[in-house]
C-alpha cells in the first residue's frame, strides 16, 4: 500500500488540473495515490481524468459527488482515504518536485508518535518565494495555531495528516445553501491533541486564482455565513487570548445579522463576550454588505 494519498477537490478546473497532473508524474517518489474529489464539474474534467488513469503514469482514484463546496470534497476525502498519511493540493496548485519524498522522509516514524499528527511544510509561489515566513530555525514541533500566534509567523503552510486523526475529527457541517465551513475549523481541532513536526522545505507551489475563496473573502462571509457562525463559535471557544476571542466574536455577530439565527450569541462559553461584540459586528456587518453589494 502506499504511504500517502495527494487529495485535490476541485469544481470546473479541467484548465487548471494538467499542470498539477504534471507536477505529480514528475514527483521523485511515485509512493503516493492522487485522490480527485470532483464536486459535480460540468466542464471536460471527467474525461481528462480518464485519459490520465489510462496511461497509468499516476495512481488516479476518482469521485464525483453532487456539488457541496469545499468544506463537503473534504469531507469525501477523508472518508475515502486509506492511505497513512495525507494531504491537500488544490486544484490551481502544484507540488514542489520533491515533495512526496520529503512528505514520505519525514513522516516516517511519526506513526508510532501518538501526540504527533503529521508534519506543516512551506507554500511557496510559482517563483519559488516563500509565502510569509519561513520556520523557525530552533522549531521541531508545533501546532498551526501556535505558529501563528506564539511565533508569528506569517503566510499559508502545507499541512500533512495522519489519516486517522482527521478521520476521528467532526465532519464539516453542510449546510442548506451554503458551500463552505473554513477548512481550519478541523485544523483548530486538531492542535488540542496533537502536534505536527516543522519542516522547513517548500512542499506545495501555490497560484491564487480570481474565483477561489482566498481572493474573495467578504463574498463569502456574505454567501456562508452560517458555516463561518459554526467556525466562530469554536474559535471563541478555543482561543487563547482574548483578542482573537474578540475578533471571532465580532465576526459572529456579524454572520448572524446575515442569518436571522441570534442564538449563535448564547451558543460558546462566552455569552458576555459576544453580547459585548454586538455594535462591532452589526458595523461589521454593514461594511460587508456595502463592499459585496454589486456582486452578492
Amino acid at each position: 500500500m502506499k504511504i500517502l494519498t495527494v487529495f485535490t477537490p476541485t469544481y470546473n478546473r479541467a484548465h487548471l488540473l494538467p499542470r498539477l497532473y504534471e507536477s505529480l508524474k514528475n514527483q521523485t517518489s511515485k509512493d503516493f495515490v492522487w485522490l480527485i474529489i470532483d464536486d459535480g464539474s460540468t466542464d471536460d474534467t471527467s474525461r481528462l481524468i480518464k485519459t490520465w488513469q489510462a496511461r497509468g503514469l499516476v495512481e488516479i482514484e476518482y469521485i464525483f459527488q453532487e456539488n457541496q463546496g469545499m468544506s463537503g470534497a473534504h469531507n469525501t476525502a477523508y472518508k475515502n482515504i486509506k492511505t497513512l498519511f495525507n494531504t491537500c493540493i488544490d486544484s490551481d496548485d502544484m507540488m514542489a518536485e520533491n515533495a512526496v519524498e520529503l512528505i514520505i522522509q519525514n513522516c516516517d516514524g511519526l506513526e508510532n508518535l501518538n501526540h504527533v499528527a503529521g508534519i506543516i511544510g512551506l507554500d511557496a509561489d510559482f517563483s519559488g518565494t516563500v509565502l510569509g515566513d519561513s520556520m523557525p530555525d530552533h522549531l521541531e514541533f508545533t501546532t498551526l495555531n501556535e505558529l501563528h500566534r506564539k511565533y508569528n509567523v506569517t503566510g499559508d503552510k502545507k499541512l500533512v495528516y495522519k489519516t486517522e486523526v482527521m478521520q476521528e475529527i467532526e465532519e464539516y457541517p453542510i449546510y442548506r445553501a451554503e458551500k463552505l465551513v473554513p477548512l481550519s475549523h478541523k485544523y483548530l481541532l486538531a492542535d488540542q491533541n496533537f502536534v505536527l513536526k516543522a519542516l522547513n522545505e517548500i512542499l506545495c507551489l501555490v497560484e491564487y486564482q480570481e474565483d477561489g475563496s482566498s481572493r474573495n473573502m467578504l463574498k463569502q462571509y456574505r454567501r456562508h455565513p452560517r458555516g463561518f457562525a459554526y467556525a466562530r463559535i469554536t474559535r471563541i471557544n478555543l482561543e487563547k487570548d482574548f483578542t482573537h476571542k474578540f475578533r471571532n466574536a465580532v465576526h459572529l455577530v456579524s454572520s448572524s445579522f446575515f442569518t436571522g439565527d441570534f442564538g449563535t450569541w448564547f451558543r460558546s462559553r462566552h455569552t458576555v463576550l459576544v453580547l459585548a461584540s454586538v455594535p462591532f459586528g452589526l458595523l461589521l456587518n454593514l461594511y460587508i454588505r456595502f463592499k459585496t453589494k454589486k456582486n452578492s
